[in-house]
């Protein structure tokens, strides 16, 4: 069975930095979307310096049929979205670069039904009404929410650092995540050079992945002249839970109290909707 993955149509790019290889593809993505006759605007963040690319950029991009707005974010300067929001936090590079995290809002306790049914609660809108924090009337007087409604539980956190030195700044905004995305460009044989460039070595990115007490990380950037495997190997032995994603693979990341993050090999060619042919 044939699968295919499309172009998926995005709504924001997050751009880290402004170094080649992280924005060379903008302007052959920009036009791609140009030619499928893309009618919803798309919003590209970066750092300081985003306009200056863009003009630089423009003889490449040419005129497109639909909106780009660019916002320039400094560290701190979250993007909020319903239910989460994006946060830049600095990056540790040879030049200004952002690393970014999604934080979601706590969610509402569990709502413990039997108990709303014991205090003649009646299904319904009233149990709507106790989710969203307000009393009601049982059969023996007022509900409170707190009442059958359990503590807030935390939402997830996924930090990508793009380029950079390992820095108290990724560990403060990975604090406690899900999943901790970052750079290892170097082994640990080249520590001098990781940081005469703001990369960071595999045993680096390991030990701020273990002093931020994150439940995976995922190590990117890896120089092609290094054996994955043996990358794996050498931050294993600083931090277990490590993986190396390659192309097509996801990782899943379910609620945390409903376990750890799990890397599914080839995961989005495997979910891909069949095509036409398939």
């Amino acid at each position: 069975m044939q699968r295919s993955l499309g172009l998926v149509q995005l709504d924001e790019i997050y751009l880290t930095h402004f170094h080649a290889d992280h924005t060379l593809g903008l302007p052959g993505l920009l036009k791609t979307y140009d030619l499928t006759d893309r009618e919803p605007p798309l919003t590209v963040y970066g750092p300081r310096g985003l306009h200056d690319l863009f003009a630089v950029m423009k003889p490449l991009i040419g005129r497109l049929c639909f909106e780009v707005e660019l916002i320039e974010l400094e560290p701190g300067q979250a993007v909020p979205h319903e239910g989460y929001a994006i946060q830049p936090f600095e990056a540790a590079h040879s030049v200004r670069a952002n690393g970014y995290a999604l934080v979601e809002e706590p969610r509402p306790g569990r709502f413990d039904v039997e108990a709303a049914k014991r205090l003649g609660v009646p299904e319904g809108p009233a149990f709507a009404a106790l989710q969203r924090g307000e009393a009601v009337e049982g059969s023996d007087g007022t509900v409170n929410p707190d009442d059958v409604v359990g503590p807030s539980r935390p939402g997830r956190t996924v930090a990508i650092t793009g380029d950079t030195s390992p820095s108290p700044a990724t560990v403060a905004a990975a604090a406690d995540a899900e999943l901790l995305i970052h750079d290892a460009s170097f082994s640990e044989e080249e520590v001098q050079r990781a940081a005469e460039t703001g990369h960071s070595t595999v045993g680096q990115a390991a030990a701020v992945a273990q002093e931020a007490h994150v439940k995976m990380l995922a190590l990117v950037h890896i120089s092609s002249r290094y054996h994955v495997g043996k990358v794996l190997e050498e931050a294993e032995g600083v931090y277990e839970a490590t993986v190396a994603p390659k192309d097509f693979d996801v990782i899943e990341i379910p609620f945390p109290e409903r376990g750890y993050p799990e890397l599914v090999p080839n995961g989005a060619r495997e979910r891909a909707e069949p095509n036409s042919n398939g």
